[in-house]
């Protein structure tokens, strides 16, 4: 039964066979032709026996095993290698069908490589997903041919193999040596900012001309009959959460990812920045509630826990609560902090709808509203116009342009900071605007 079930035969089998039918039909015209024709099937039924030995009678014709990455990175392309070892004495024609996950909607993969006799031979394929989850692998399927492409044995190798998409660590590695300079881009000469006297008690120490008599320990120097004052460290790393929308209007898709993606993508690598940079990270996401929290820390685990949240993040797309963001964060961020919040802004409309909220986050933090520009109607913008139907298209387009710069305006009126960005080129935007409030010193 499993010989009958990897045994296939060949389109060159069948092409031989129809020019034999042909040959048949002749022969009724030709008589002579009729002895040739038997002999020319003599000759096809012999062939064949000979291709079905020599691909069965080896039990392992070929070892092959698929190698992916231990997780995919979400919206990068990702290298699958399959390596393959002939174990045959001639060389034979392969064909690959990779089982891939469905998510990726892929119905003709189809690989054919030549491998010569005894010969390893490494295939490589890329993936891009565009949403985080499992992705399940089914069986690696290879149809082993010999020279004689009369039939063709299926291998099968690798069944059910599962593989993680992670937000986009490929992108954390590309920008993690940004971390080690100032800046993306020059801004200038880079401002040093030394934060007064914290909570983060260092010592008892003497008191030497020059201290702060404010610092004085009284019952320190009761005990040493000399004067004492307490050293405190100065403040090296400040708080900034990193707050995603995950609400409707974060679904939009750009080149098969969404928005939320995104925004967790560059969530993930601004993370690393920041935390490369000595200050502490952390994230939350909301839509109808606040919930994916990680507090902002400077631990070595850091990063690892703020990937698996991202990781994580489920939504709905319901509509966003601003008004629970802000109790949440009136709640529990009680130090000045920066706070990056990737959303989604269409209309003035609804921005005013949110703007009550947002005035109330910024009395109490440094906040940078991240929204996207719609890349498509730049398109429209720049396509020139023919018809009458054209010209309202590139009219209506022009408005909502101008609209996402109003909204940018009256974001800055307000004290907030706001970067109006392009999907594909939202990290580097977000990492230049940390770096330059960095830079500033308007923490």
């Amino acid at each position: 039964m499993k010989f009958i079930k990897s045994l296939y035969l060949n389109n060159f089998f069948f092409y031989v066979l129809l020019g034999i039918i042909g040959m048949f039909v002749c022969a009724f015209i030709f008589p002579r032709l009729y002895d040739g024709v038997w002999f020319v099937v003599l000759v096809l039924s012999t062939f064949l026996l000979l291709d079905i030995l020599l691909l069965y009678l080896a039990k392992t014709g070929i070892e092959a095993t698929r190698n992916t990455p231990e997780k995919l990175s979400n919206g990068d392309l990702n290298p699958v290698k399959i390596a393959i070892k002939n174990q045959y004495t001639f060389p034979i024609s392969v064909k690959i069908i990779d089982e891939i996950p469905f998510q990726f909607q892929v119905r003709d993969f189809k690989i054919l490589k030549n491998i010569k006799a005894s010969a390893h031979e490494d295939i490589q394929y890329e993936l891009r997903p565009t949403e985080r989850g499992e992705y399940y692998f089914g069986n690696l399927n290879i149809y082993v041919s010999s020279p004689l492409k009369l039939i063709s044995r299926r291998f099968t190798f690798d069944k059910d193999q599962m593989v993680p998409t992670y937000p986009s660590y490929i992108q954390l590695k590309k920008y993690d040596l940004f971390a080690f300079s100032n800046n993306l881009f020059q801004y200038g000469i880079k401002k040093i900012r030394r934060i007064g006297h914290t909570m983060e008690f260092e010592q008892i120490k003497e008191y030497v001309q020059g201290d702060d008599l404010r610092t004085l320990n009284w019952k320190a120097t009761a005990k040493k009959n000399a004067l004492m004052v307490n050293q405190f460290q100065d403040e090296k790393s400040q708080s900034v959460y990193l707050a995603i929308d995950k609400g409707r209007s974060m679904q939009m898709p750009f080149n098969g990812l969404s928005l939320l993606d995104y925004a967790i993508n560059s969530t993930l690598v601004l993370s690393n920045v920041i935390l490369k940079k000595q200050d502490k990270a952390g994230i939350f996401a909301f839509s109808k509630k606040v919930e994916n929290r990680v507090f902002a820390e400077k631990r070595g685990s850091q990063m690892q826990k703020i990937l698996e949240t991202l990781y994580n993040i489920k939504t709905d797309f319901f509509e966003s609560d601003y008004s629970r963001l802000y109790v949440d964060i009136k709640k529990n961020i009680n130090q000045r902090s920066l706070i990056i919040l990737y959303t989604n802004f269409e209309t003035m409309d609804g921005l005013n709808r949110q703007l009550p909220y947002l005035k109330g986050i910024a009395k109490s933090h440094l906040l940078v509203v991240i929204f996207f520009s719609n890349t498509e109607l730049n398109q429209i913008i720049n396509k020139k116009t023919e018809t009458i139907q054209e010209v309202y298209d590139k009219v209506i387009a022009e408005k909502f342009m101008f609209e996402k710069r109003l909204i940018a305006n009256e974001l800055k009126k307000y004290g907030i900071h706001s970067i109006l960005t392009q999907p594909e080129n939202l990290t580097l935007d977000a990492i230049n605007k940390y770096l330059e409030i960095k830079s500033r010193g308007i923490l």
